[in-house]
């Protein structure tokens, strides 16, 4: 492993590349912190994610990243001497080679709790867009119609929470309101958590078959990838809906794609895919499928923790010290 690298003060400006430049909150404090600390804050040329080879034109030759779901890979690392950290925008680190980055001497940081609240707004707002067909009803007026499907109503309907870390216990704190009986599954039990929401843990096999609504609120972990697989989304109660704000990569799309034509699963609100922007779009245009551009996390309250937590990490590292916010250990 390569020792971290710190800056000299007496060498060139501290470089932090922003690599998309929709995490720049509009108030400015990070902005403020940076050029205070004597560093030079340069906006990337992407409103979405970078990949490996258009992170090898920007990153290059600076000290510092700000991150999104960019494509940080061993060539990357391994082309940008100066880089000292990548903070990522967000929690999930799915994208970033963590064993390339300690290699290299790279802390790798990420922002963990700033969105839960706003992930769990997200969710709900997909889980009854979907079961009341807000989208199709929209369309249908919109087309000069006056169509009137009939919804299903969430009170007295169990919900199963699939991962119940920060963003699954507001998931189900949100949706205890709405009168469902909520059940979680996750591989730590936190009995307290559970209680606080009169949630139920399960087994997996248990939700699947018992849930009306299932959400996934989990990192995609290398035993997350392709959790609901087409055996697993067989063993759900027919007619569930599902809801997913965490990864694309949690779920078989094509599998799911099936059950839908199939009735099996009656309705998808989906705010990640395994490609993103997506290249097929079988489940963009089902009908019964809504499909927002994984912006659950997205909100201006969210975006100002986020960017002092970053500030917080990036200066730390600048001064030689460790940052708040790790999740590789570089000693």
């Amino acid at each position: 492993m390569t020792s971290p690298h710190y800056i000299n003060e007496e060498q060139a400006m501290f470089r932090i590349v922003v690599t998309s430049i929709t995490t720049l909150n509009t108030e400015g404090r990070h902005r403020a912190a940076f050029a205070g600390a004597g560093c030079e804050l340069l906006p990337g040329p992407y409103t979405r994610w970078a990949t490996e080879e258009e992170l090898l034109d920007f990153v290059t030759d600076c000290d510092a990243v700000i991150a999104t779901t960019d494509q940080f890979t061993e060539r990357v690392f391994a082309a940008a001497p100066r880089l000292k950290i990548v903070s990522r925008f967000g929690v999930g680190y799915d994208t970033i080679d963590v064993d390339a980055a300690a290699k290299h001497g790279v802390w790798v940081t990420t922002t963990p709790g700033i969105n839960q609240y706003a992930v769990a707004d997200h969710t709900l707002a997909l889980l009854l867009a979907v079961a009341r067909q807000v989208v199709p009803l929209v369309n249908s007026v919109e087309a000069g119609e006056w169509e009137r499907p009939a919804g299903v109503e969430l009170d007295g309907k169990t919900l199963g929470v699939i991962g119940f870390g920060s963003i699954g216990r507001q998931v189900a704190r949100r949706a205890a309101g709405f009168g469902m009986q909520i059940i979680a599954h996750d591989i730590i039990e936190d009995a307290a958590a559970a209680a606080a929401s009169g949630t139920t843990y399960v087994s997996l096999d248990d939700l699947l078959a018992q849930s009306d609504f299932i959400t996934l609120n989990l990192s995609l972990t290398a035993s997350a990838r392709c959790l609901l697989d087409a055996e697993r989304i067989a063993k759900m109660k027919p007619g569930v809906y599902l809801v997913n704000t965490s990864r694309g990569g949690v779920v078989d799309e094509p599998a799911l794609a099936e059950a839908l034509r199939s009735g099996h699963i009656a309705g998808a609100g989906l705010d990640v895919l395994a490609t993103e922007p997506p290249t097929d779009r079988t489940l963009i245009e089902m009908p019964q499928v809504i499909v927002t551009p994984h912006v659950a996390g997205s909100v201006h309250e969210a975006n100002v923790r986020a960017c002092g937590m970053i500030a917080d990490d990036i200066l730390a590292v600048k001064r030689g010290e460790r940052p708040a916010h790790p999740v590789n250990d570089l000693g």
